[in-house]
Order: structure tokens, then C-alpha cells, then sequence
């Protein structure tokens, strides 16, 4: 009894030992509460982690599945097998009769797999000379589906911007159901095949975009080496020379020898530098990717990656090496030669910061690349610094000089033989090109045609016509004609005096004439002349 009354067991004090028991058991449900919360919290977390993982799994598992069964190949647009994959899909039914297509009428992108509008070669009335012809390509993110030697593959275009500019990208995407390689490497030799078919009688011009790599530009078709016309031994000594080291790579690695050749062809302008270079290229199937030395922004790091993204057989192009600096590549030129800006003319500003020695390293440093033929072209060889011209970087120097009567003869001969005669000709084959001659040749103006005007109109001064219209045919003259009228042109053409290109302007002139550029001769040489001493009285008194 006297526990009963205590005084912790008053009814105030028992009043708070019940609101203290209550408080305890709302705290107890909370956290009973909470924790059930926190498990099926717990349980989604873990119920979402293993769908995810099997997810994961399941598509690992897809993907070796199809990977059993399928062979995926990417073609970059960069690569040279990217334009095998095109050119052999354009000639595809599937690939030019897909219903979403992109259509281009622009030379880079319609130059290989171009067609002509389906009916205009049937329709006379449309003139095929002021048509283009158009580029059908399936639009970016399509498959396409094709049957090759009984596989089932698809081919996507796949198209992302890259680089700093953000320039759009193109990549090939091609599956082939097939558990073996042998398909895709069947395929990949006729694309080659195709490839080489369409292009092998062009040459292929490349040059660098603002990221340093090579992008092809143009496609020109192989000229042949003896359109060239160049002293007697000069062309066949450069083909010799390139196709030996172009064979000699164990050789030059048995020795430790850098597996590289460096031409400098130098001389007067107009003379067949780049032309012959051209030709090379086409003799020995060749690609040509220039290198610009005075292009806006180029240093000495982005030249030495331009080289060494060179592949390993080509041909390297510098042109006018001599004006990529704004002073001569030369460490002991003297004020004079440096350059015939008049004075107080403000300096040019230059257009890159490339420097001589970056350019040595350039050529034959470390990261230079091997395999390729480098060919510089330069207008003032003395300019050149003695160490941009030393073996290893320069190893064969060839001087072009204006024409000489022999080149003369040669182009004069080449110019108005007709194309498909031979030596074997008749006798009245030979009159048949006398008359042809007689009533054609001379009823053509030499100089200017005149436009007929109306009555009503007043007489002012006729608008005049300079060289000759293609709508008019020329004589068709024999093989013994033409060599007598090159050797009567030669002679009135001095020695050393005038450029090649130069003879090629005038003989345009008179290109159904043949007769008439002869009698001409001699006064376009005394113009020339004129012309010549003129300018240099103007640059005389300028200084």
C-alpha cells in the first residue's frame, strides 16, 4: 500500500508517465514504419539493378549471337577503299533504285558515280553539252539491302560532323550475313577491280583541308608521256629514275638509306614543270597530293603532319617552293635579291609562318614519311638555300629552259597531225588533203570575224573576235605535210627566247590554220620580243 502512494505514482506524475509510454510507442511505430519503407525501397532498387543487368546481358548475348552470324565493316570517307565501296554500289540496281535519295549535280560528289537523266540522251531536242550529269545516292541513314553471290548484306550511309570546323563526315556501314571473312574479302577485291576499271585512266590530284588531311579534289586523265614535249632524254630519264626507286625499297633498307627521292625541277615559267609531273604520275599510277606552301595559317607542325599523312606511294607536289617565304630560301642573299618590290611599298604580309628549317625537317626529319617521290618546282633556283638542295632532300635537279627550235618542231608537229594517221598513207590520201586544204584553210579570217549589223543601226567599230572558233574544221593534212610545215616553223622560232607555253598560245591561235601560223610566225616573235624589252625598260626605271 504504501508503494501505491508514492509520490512518483501521483496522478500528476502518473498523468506524464503515461504521455511519456505513448510517445515511446508512436516513435516505435515510426521507425517500424520506416524500416518497411526503406526495404521496399530497397527491393525496387534491387529489382531495377537486376533488370539492367539483364538487359546488359541480354544484349551482350544478342550481339555475339548476330556477331556469330553477321560481319559488320565501316569505310571511312578518307580511305581510298571508301571510293571502291562507292563506285561498285552505283552500279548496284538496289543502290540507284532506292526510294529516299539524295541527288547532286556537283562535280566532287557526281564525278565517279554519275548518270545521265534517264530519256535525255533519247531526246535530240536537249543539248548534252549544257546538261549535268546527276549523282543518285541513297539519303544518310538508309539500309539498304543487297544479294551478293547469294549473301544477304545492307549497306547504310552514315554522315557526322568532325573536326574542328565541324565538317560533315561520310562513313559506309556494310553488314554481311555470312560466318566467314571469305565474303567481305570477295567483295572488297571486285570493288577493287571496279575501282581501278573506272579510274585507271585518270590520275587522282588530293589536297589538305584545315585539318591536315588529304581530301581528293580532282580526278585529270593520264597524259601521255610524249605529249610533253622536252629535250630529247629528259622525260625518260625522270620515269627511269622514279620507277627504279619506286622498286629499290630493299635495297634501301638493307643499307639504312631513308626510302626517299626529292626532284627539283627549276627553270623559266611556262616550260612543262608541273605537265611533266602530271604525266609521271599517270606512267607509274600514281596519285598526286599537292602540298601548298604558301597556304594561309600553315606552320611548321601542321607541314610536318601534312608529310607524314602522305602515303607510302605517291607523288608530293610543291610548287614555286622559291615563294613560300616571304624572303629567299637562300641565308646569304644579298639585299637586291631579296625581293623587286618598289620602294616605300609596304611589305607583303605573309601567309604563313613556315620557316626554312621547319621545312628541312619537314623533308627528311623524323617524322618525314618514306615511300613517296617528292617533286618541287621552283622559277629562281639560285634563291634556294644550298641545304634545301642537297642530296636526301633534293637528289635530282633537271633545268627547263625556254624552247629550243627542236621543241619547236616537235609541238608544231603534234599540234596539227590529226589523230590515227600513220606513216603507211596513200598518195591520194595526200591529195585528198591538199584539196581538203585548198578549199577550206583559206576562207577562214585571220584575226577577228565581224558581226553583221542591222540597217537601222548606225556604223560604230566592229566588235572583234580573237583565235579560232571550234564550230570551223581545219585541213586534214598527212604526215609528210605536217613535218614540212614544222621544219619551215622551227626555223622562224630563235633559240632559248620564247616558252613553250608560250608557243602553245600562239599555235592556238590558229588552231585549223596551219598554213597561216607559219607565215604569223615570224611577226609574233618580233612582238614577243618587244613585249619582252618593254617590260624590262618599265621594271628598270621602276627601280
Amino acid at each position: 500500500m504504501a508503494s501505491f502512494f508514492h509520490p512518483k505514482l501521483s496522478g500528476r506524475d502518473g498523468s506524464g508517465i503515461e504521455f511519456k509510454n505513448s510517445a515511446s510507442a508512436g516513435g516505435l511505430a515510426s521507425s517500424l514504419l520506416s524500416l518497411l519503407y526503406s526495404f521496399s525501397a530497397l527491393r525496387v532498387i534491387a529489382f531495377a539493378g537486376a533488370l539492367e543487368g539483364l538487359r546488359q546481358t541480354a544484349l551482350f548475348l544478342y550481339s555475339k549471337f548476330i556477331g556469330f552470324f553477321w560481319i559488320t565493316a565501316y569505310f571511312d570517307e578518307s580511305d581510298e577503299s571508301f571510293d571502291w565501296m562507292m563506285i561498285w554500289l552505283a552500279k548496284q540496281p538496289a543502290w540507284a533504285q532506292a526510294r529516299d535519295l539524295d541527288i547532286s549535280t556537283d562535280t566532287f560528289v557526281s564525278g565517279r558515280d554519275a548518270l545521265m537523266v534517264p530519256g535525255e540522251e533519247e531526246d535530240g531536242k536537249l543539248s548534252l553539252i549544257d546538261s549535268r550529269l546527276l549523282s543518285y545516292r541513297p539519303t544518310s541513314s538508309l539500309t539498304v539491302s543487297i544479294w551478293y553471290h547469294r549473301r544477304y548484306m545492307t549497306f547504310t550511309r552514315i554522315l557526322a560532323r568532325t573536326g574542328r570546323r565541324c565538317r560533315m563526315q561520310e562513313t559506309l556501314k556494310i553488314c554481311v550475313l555470312a560466318r566467314h571473312n571469305r565474303v567481305l574479302n570477295e567483295l572488297m577485291l571486285e570493288a577493287k577491280k571496279e575501282y581501278q576499271a573506272a579510274e585507271g585512266s585518270s590520275v587522282r590530284i588530293y589536297a589538305a583541308d584545315s585539318d591536315c588531311d588529304f581530301l581528293q579534289v580532282a580526278s585529270r586523265p593520264k597524259r601521255k608521256l610524249d605529249s610533253v614535249i622536252l629535250e630529247p632524254g629528259v622525260s625518260r630519264l625522270l620515269v627511269d629514275d622514279a620507277r627504279d626507286f619506286l622498286s629499290s625499297k630493299a635495297w634501301y633498307a638493307a643499307r639504312g638509306i631513308p626510302f626517299r627521292r626529292g626532284y627539283l625541277l627549276y627553270g623559266a615559267p611556262g616550260s612543262g614543270k608541273t605537265s611533266i609531273i602530271t604525266s609521271i604520275a599517270g606512267v607509274l599510277n600514281l596519285d598526286v597530293y599537292i602540298v601548298s606552301l604558301s597556304r594561309t595559317g600553315l606552320d611548321d607542325s601542321k607541314l610536318s603532319k601534312l608529310i607524314s599523312n602522305l602515303p607510302e606511294q605517291c607523288i608530293a607536289l610543291m610548287e614555286d617552293i622559291d615563294a613560300a617565304f616571304v624572303q629567299n630560301l637562300n641565308r646569304d642573299a644579298s639585299q637586291d635579291d631579296a625581293g623587286d618590290d618598289k620602294p616605300g611599298a609596304p611589305p607583303k604580309p605573309p601567309t604563313s609562318s613556315l620557316s626554312l628549317s621547319g621545312l628541312l625537317n619537314a623533308l627528311d626529319g623524323v617524322a618525314a614519311q618514306e615511300g613517296r617521290i617528292l617533286y618541287a618546282t621552283t622559277n629562281k633556283y639560285h634563291a634556294l638555300d644550298a641545304a634545301l638542295c642537297r642530296p636526301g632532300r633534293m637528289d635530282v635537279h633537271v633545268e627547263f629552259k625556254l624552247a629550243s627550235k627542236f621543241q619547236a618542231e616537235k609541238l608544231f608537229y603534234s599540234f596539227y597531225l590529226p589523230v590515227g594517221e600513220s606513216d603507211t598513207s596513200e598518195e591520194d590520201d595526200d591529195l585528198q588533203g591538199s584539196s581538203q586544204f585548198e578549199t577550206s584553210a583559206h576562207t577562214i579570217p585571220e584575226t577577228n570575224h565581224s558581226v553583221p549589223q542591222s540597217d537601222s543601226v548606225s556604223a560604230v567599230e566592229e566588235p572583234t573576235f580573237f583565235g579560232t572558233s571550234h564550230r570551223q574544221r581545219g585541213p586534214k593534212l598527212r604526215r609528210k605535210q605536217v613535218s614540212e610545215l614544222a621544219a619551215r616553223f622551227s626555223e622562224t622560232i630563235p633559240e632559248r627566247e620564247v616558252s613553250m607555253a608560250a608557243l602553245q598560245g600562239f599555235l592556238m591561235g590558229y588552231k585549223i590554220r596551219p598554213y597561216e601560223a607559219v607565215d604569223a610566225a615570224k611577226g609574233w616573235v618580233e612582238s614577243e620580243r618587244e613585249a619582252r624589252l618593254k617590260m624590262a625598260r618599265e621594271v628598270q626605271g621602276g627601280r
